[in-house]
């Protein structure tokens, strides 16, 4: 049985791999989004990230498609209080940015959209410099204070204004940002590591990072001379034209060999042994690829291992 890990400072205990729920109405209908989601949770996993904006890039969306098939898959399961579920402000289009009157607006439509009465994890999609951490925070903590979000916390932020929001919550006894949601992974690293994750590790901030996976690349399906037929093949494809995803690829096979694991397997059980991070996000768009991210929560690398991948993503 694979341990929950606690979230930061809030009460939340997450499974050590948080379900992406980006591709539920984009490339995964509502049918294959709740077959993806009955084996997540039948393999013991129980964090699901999804955002308001989720799939609003996708011709004739709108925006809160992946929010509103997750609200039915509740409904139909009966299970929202068996799930930690995080969604996101401040990217849909109807609701862009983080003023309150958006901020309380978007928060009351993706309660409708998921039916149900609280959300467990809010964050800010992407911070808006126009408005002073303060108001945000304040706003924020209103939703706390009226029992439609447990805990807060932040995504594409700077280091200087997460601390900033950290000290306002403190000083003034607001609701306070337990978790980050950072770009980070083996091809990845310095778009968390340094500044940003100095003020996380400091403030007890936990890391649930993004493209956990680099959009395919790091589940080994991508080689020099093979095309994959991927709606995120270009962004992927890219990191075989570097010497370091080639070593990172060379690295993950090794230690996937050793272990009889899969590469995506390795990747992930790399990133979710980095100091701050509680769970990786990758996300599927069928049930085949399940086992391999659920199999994180089984897959200990030793020291050495670990030092192998770091080095060889350096």
């Amino acid at each position: 049985m694979t341990s929950l890990r606690k979230l930061g400072s809030s009460d939340l205990e997450v499974f050590p791999l948080s379900l992406g729920g980006n591709v539920f109405g984009w490339t995964a209908d509502e049918a294959q989004s709740f077959a993806v989601l009955d084996a997540y949770t039948a393999g013991g996993g129980n964090f699901v990230d999804t955002a308001d904006a989720y799939s609003a890039w996708v011709p004739g969306n709108e925006g809160g498609e992946s929010e509103t098939i997750i609200g039915r898959w509740f409904a139909a399961r009966g299970n929202r209080s068996e799930v930690v579920l995080a969604t996101k402000v401040g990217a849909h289009p109807q609701f862009k940015g983080l003023a309150p009157a958006n901020i309380k607006a978007a928060a009351e439509a993706s309660l409708r959209r998921l039916g149900t009465d609280y959300i467990d994890l809010y964050y800010t999609h992407y911070d808006d410099p126009s408005v002073p951490v303060e108001e945000i925070i304040t706003t924020l903590d209103g939703l706390v204070r009226e029992g439609k979000v447990r805990a807060i916390a932040a995504s594409n932020i700077s280091p200087e204004r997460l601390q900033e929001s950290l000290e306002f919550s403190d000083r003034e006894g607001l609701a306070r940002y337990v978790a980050l949601q950072p770009h980070y992974n083996l091809v990845s690293r310095d778009t968390y590591e340094g500044p940003l994750q100095d003020v996380a590790s400091r403030n007890g901030l936990a890391a649930v990072p993004y493209y956990a996976l680099a959009s395919g690349f790091l589940t080994g399906k991508y080689r020099p001379g093979t095309k994959v037929d991927s709606a995120r093949a270009e962004g992927a494809g890219k990191h075989l034209g570097t010497e370091r995803g080639l070593r990172v690829l060379a690295a993950l096979d090794e230690i996937a060999e050793a272990h009889g694991a899969e590469v995506a397997t390795v990747a992930l059980a790399w990133l979710a042994a980095r100091p701050t991070v509680a769970a990786p996000i990758a996300s599927a768009r069928t049930v085949d690829q399940l086992p391999a991210l659920l199999a994180v929560g089984e897959l200990t690398l030793t020291d050495a291992e670990l030092s192998k991948l770091t080095q060889a993503s350096a």
